[in-house]
């Protein structure tokens, strides 16, 4: 059974390793989209533009229809980077929109936006899952948006000992790892993950896959 990585930016496949590649759409990235290998697509915060939304949407509602297109994003608000917020959530809520008519899964970047995020899945009444990428705050915060649906993929915030991550990934269970774009490993970050919900990796590995394939991801 292989790493299952649900989000990396990394484009080199290894051996034992399954991962979804994120792509952020822009004006170009269009012309060279993989055709085979499971991927992610969307609008980025940082990179996605009022000015420019009707073209970028046009582009991204047909190549997300590809088959190896597994999830829509990364997308999402950030406070610190990007159009206003305003603008964001109009840009998110197209996207929303487009994985609902696909019925495709969501994967969202969130930086001090979290009940913004939280107000517009209520209010919107999402139905595709949507998937929390990388979270590193606190437990309490974590709790909140696995009460309101969500679901969490975690990175390297659980190599940092009582950080929230590696607190709420010892008795939450329907999580996702990520390696996003850092240079830790997968199977590093499996390891500490396993000693955390002291299985053994394996068993870590059973549980991954079937939460992938609870979200027809495999």
């Amino acid at each position: 059974m292989d790493f299952l990585d649900i989000h990396t930016h990394k484009s080199a496949q290894r051996k034992g390793v399954e991962s979804i590649q994120s792509l952020s759409l822009t004006s170009d990235i269009f012309l060279a989209m993989p055709k085979t290998k499971p991927i992610s697509i969307g609008l980025h915060p940082w990179y996605a533009s009022i000015e420019k939304l009707e073209i970028q949407l046009k582009y991204l509602s047909v190549l997300a229809k590809q088959t190896n297109v597994k999830l829509i994003g990364e997308c999402g608000l950030d406070k610190l980077k990007g159009e206003s917020l305003k603008n964001q959530i109009l840009i998110l809520e197209h996207q929303v929109a487009l994985a609902e008519r696909l019925n495709k899964p969501l994967i969202l970047h969130c930086v001090r936006a979290f009940s913004e995020l939280m107000e517009l899945k209520g209010r919107l009444k999402v139905k595709v899952p949507m998937i929390v990428h990388g979270f590193n705050k606190n437990e309490e915060l974590g709790k909140q948006l696995i009460s309101k649906g969500f679901l969490l993929s975690f990175g390297t915030a659980i190599l940092k000992e009582n950080s929230g991550a590696s607190k709420l990934l010892k008795s939450y269970d329907d999580f996702f790892l990520e390696t996003d774009d850092a240079e830790t490993s997968i199977e590093e970050i499996y390891e500490t993950a396993a000693n955390l919900k002291k299985c053994s990796v394996d068993e870590l590995k059973a549980l991954i896959f079937a939460n992938w394939n609870k979200l027809s991801l495999l």
